[in-house]
């Protein structure tokens, strides 16, 4: 069997805020990935119940925070389809992304 390995990487300020995010993994080569955001979910088998890690760094812009949100929305719609072909609700998540990435849109125009 393979095993493939993601690690992450936090450096923290004195008040234990995140100033950087680092990556590395197995499949992706030997070199070291920077982030701003990391969102990671995981199924807790025991607790049959979602467990969720949510770290950004002190300099995430406010857009591209709301834009990371829409894009981590949009990727559960491939994530239903792939996993139960729930056509229906793959369909739902991708109207409500839509809908929200015109809503982001319109706040860059300054039109909202």
């Amino acid at each position: 069997m393979k095993k493939s390995e993601i690690r992450f990487s936090i450096a923290l300020d004195d008040q234990k805020i995140p100033e950087a995010i680092s990556w590395s993994a197995t499949d992706a080569g030997p070199d070291i990935h920077f982030a701003k955001a990391i969102n990671i979910a995981l199924w807790d088998r025991e607790q049959v119940g979602t467990m969720k890690i949510d770290l950004w760094t002190k300099d995430m812009p406010t857009d591209e925070m709301k834009r990371f949100c829409v894009d981590n929305m949009g990727s559960m719609a491939e994530n239903i389809m792939s996993a139960t072909n729930d056509v229906e609700m793959a369909k739902k998540i991708r109207a409500l992304c839509k809908e929200l990435s015109e809503y982001l849109d319109q706040q860059e125009q300054g039109l909202s």
